[in-house]
């Protein structure tokens, strides 16, 4: 597994290790029970990953997907669609989402159309391919395509869950077989000039947030009301384009924004 943060590039990585490629099959993502951990020990307070949609043909994934999701993270609601149609439709009255999982190769979609479509309807919205047959090309596609990572269905529970974690907290998450990360696209640049648009305040508040901080917490650590860092949330939501404090932070650390 190789996870970096977004916005840190490594030039020369080495090539791929010569290793089969264990492929997926639903039983692979349902394999070995885990205690999850929370989110909230992973990023802290009310940062939280609340609404997953899945996009994948194959009752079966989705239910194993659902499973690993629903038993590792707290109060989380899991939606499913079995086609792109469908899951466009259900975006379109309901799109307050923080991640959604997408399965690279469904009957309606043509490779990456399905995850260029998403990125262009729902641009705020965080695109997670999920594949068991994937190669290089293919991987790194994605992520120049706007995917905020690509996990292979081959993962036990606990890599899994490890992964989602990673890409909620703001991080790529790459098949251990990959290298590299492309370079920056116009949606980070965009990201860096929202985060430009900040008022020195706002963004000190967005650092807190990406380190998971609590309204109240933040309040204390800076000296002023509940009121005003609510103030300061809400503004900041607007300016970066996002629903959520979870967006929030995905964007500012795909950019590697710290708030230092």
């Amino acid at each position: 597994m190789i996870v970096m943060g977004r916005g840190h590039h490594t030039p020369h990585m080495p090539a791929w290790p010569p290793r089969a490629m264990h492929l997926a099959s639903a039983h692979g993502i349902m394999d070995h029970e885990m205690q999850g951990r929370g989110m909230g020990q992973y990023m802290g307070g009310d940062a939280m990953m609340e609404r997953v949609l899945i996009i994948d043909d194959h009752p079966l994934v989705r239910d194993g997907l659902r499973s690993v999701i629903a038993i590792s993270f707290d109060n989380i609601e899991i939606l499913e669609a079995a086609s792109l149609a469908e899951a466009v439709a259900l975006l379109e009255k309901q799109d307050n989402f923080d991640l959604i999982l997408l399965d690279l190769n469904i009957p309606d979609v043509r490779r990456l159309d399905g995850l260029k479509l998403l990125r262009q309807r729902f641009p705020i919205l965080p695109v997670v391919m999920v594949s068991g047959a994937f190669d290089r090309a293919i991987v790194q596609d994605a992520l120049a395509a706007g995917a905020a990572g690509f996990i292979p269905k081959s993962l036990k529970r606990s890599g899994i869950v490890d992964a989602l974690q990673r890409i909620v907290a703001g991080e790529i998450y790459l098949p251990e077989t990959m290298g590299e990360v492309p370079p920056p696209s116009v949606e980070e640049d965009d990201i860096v000039r929202r985060i430009d648009s900040l008022t020195p305040q706002q963004k000190t508040v967005l650092g807190h947030l990406v380190r998971g901080r609590l309204n109240k917490q933040i309040a204390h650590d800076l000296g002023v009301s509940m009121t005003t860092i609510k103030a300061h949330v809400s503004a900041i939501l607007q300016k970066l384009g996002v629903l959520s404090r979870t967006q929030a932070v995905i964007k500012a650390n795909r950019v590697g924004f710290s708030g230092d």
